[in-house]
């Protein structure tokens, strides 16, 4: 009990309440939509939000996970200014690529022209707003997480923007807005600000405390040739996460994706039990790996292996026991969704056993290794979705993503293995073995 509550253990269990928290205020959200907006407008709101999600992340230009990387192992030498220049530099760098990105998608938007006088007209412009907003949160998630301050780094943007989102479009309903998309994605841009704003005030108080002030050095080369690798990986990454219901906006009707959306929403309380893990370890493992102690990084690769597994098989097990009851609050149309959740979680649970592989390629060496599996995976999913959708809808668009995560995790441990020797995959044999 005493190692599950120190160290990396006890880091996840924290992340993973926070997350668990946060995925109970999500799903109200989303149900709440669900019901005030219909399945026309919350397909609408559901399509923006992926579409928010995939690009405010790879706005960062992957120095959100680049601070994991390269902060611990500079501080672990000593090297301040480095950390301070880090610090500054990608914040400068986030904020501009975010501004970049939302100015390239109004001039998309406005170049495309059918969009301006659709129903996602209105949504695009206010998520453009949201955009910036987005990318400086996950940046200021990468450097709390950087520095193990784990519920600094999670509660902001996964506990305190959706209850949120929640209690805004709540009160703007209630005041007479009209319940539509952009109302929505309006509230959400709110919400955001709100967050982040707490966040990255809080976030600069510890950092004065933790960081001395004093010049920089600015290693830009470096940086950007592990950094830029891993933002290809994200994007990638976030593709891949969504790549399902892009498909479906393409090739269904909004009510159709709405009814996807909700599963997708249900099974992240499964996909948050691998995000607590890589939150507690991923830094970890760039410090024992800098430290030269080879034995205690395998440990750890070991330990965090077992308890993902673990934990991936209750949380789904209990998913699945109560998804008729959370489907059926999004509405009676909703409870078709349960096939497309019991394979979502399958995919998950399975690709769970083959471990860490891709935060040790990130965190460690590899980057671009990571990042080329995770294209080819993105590629296959998506030809994947297009191939089956037309025959089978939704239940083919899950069948696609359940078969192209676990073939994902069985690439990054290959790939673990090759570059740094190191198996990532639960040994299962082992625990019979300690039980006797």
């Amino acid at each position: 009990m005493t190692r599950l509550r120190t160290g990396a253990a006890g880091a996840a269990i924290d992340v993973f309440a926070i997350r668990i928290a946060a995925a109970g205020f999500a799903y109200g959200a989303q149900v709440l939509m669900a019901r005030l907006m219909g399945g026309t407008e919350y397909g609408i709101f559901a399509a923006i939000w992926v579409w928010i999600a995939i690009l405010g992340h790879s706005a960062t230009l992957g120095l959100s996970q680049g601070a994991c990387r390269f902060l611990p192992a500079d501080q672990a030498r000593g090297d301040d200014a480095a950390v301070r220049a880090y610090l500054l530099g990608g914040l400068g760098v986030t904020l501009a690529s975010a501004l970049t990105v939302a100015f390239g998608g109004v001039t998309l938007v406005w170049a495309e022209g059918s969009l301006f006088g659709g129903p996602y007209a209105a949504p695009l412009l206010v998520a453009i707003l949201v955009l910036p907003l987005f990318a400086l949160q996950d940046y200021c998630e990468g450097i709390a997480r950087s520095q193990n301050w784990a519920i600094l780094a999670i509660a902001p943007p996964y506990l305190l923007r959706q209850g949120l989102i929640m209690a805004a479009m709540l009160l703007a309903v209630a005041l007479g807005a009209p319940a539509e998309a952009r109302i929505a994605v309006l509230c959400t841009l709110v919400a955001t600000g709100v967050a982040v704003a707490i966040q990255a005030g809080m976030l600069l108080a510890r950092l004065r405390r933790t960081v001395p002030a004093g010049p920089r050095r600015y290693a830009w080369r470096r940086w950007f040739r592990a950094c830029l690798p891993i933002a290809a990986s994200d994007l990638a990454s976030a593709g891949f996460n969504v790549v399902d219901v892009v498909v479906l906006s393409l090739l269904a009707p909004p009510a159709t994706v709405g009814l996807y959306f909700a599963a997708t929403r249900i099974q992240q309380f499964v996909v948050f039990v691998h995000f607590a893990a890589t939150a507690a370890t991923a830094q970890r493992f760039t410090a024992v790996h800098a430290a030269g102690d080879g034995v205690g990084l395998a440990a750890l690769v070991r330990m965090q292996a077992r308890l993902t597994l673990a934990a991936t098989l209750v949380v789904g097990a209990a998913v699945l026991a109560a998804a008729p009851l959370l489907l059926g609050l999004f509405g009676p149309e909703f409870h078709g969704s349960l096939p497309i959740l019991a394979l979502l979680v399958a995919g998950s649970v399975v690709a769970s056993a083959f471990g860490p592989g891709e935060d040790l390629l990130n965190m460690l060496g590899g980057e671009r290794l990571a990042a080329l599996v995770t294209v080819a995976m993105l590629a296959l999913a998506a030809g994947l979705c297009v191939a089956l959708v037309p025959a089978y809808g939704v239940a083919g668009a899950a069948s696609a993503m359940a078969l192209a995560t676990i073939l994902r995790a069985v690439a990054m441990a290959l790939a673990a293995k090759a570059v740094h020797g190191l198996t990532t995959p639960v040994q299962l044999p082992a625990f019979g073995r300690r039980a006797r």
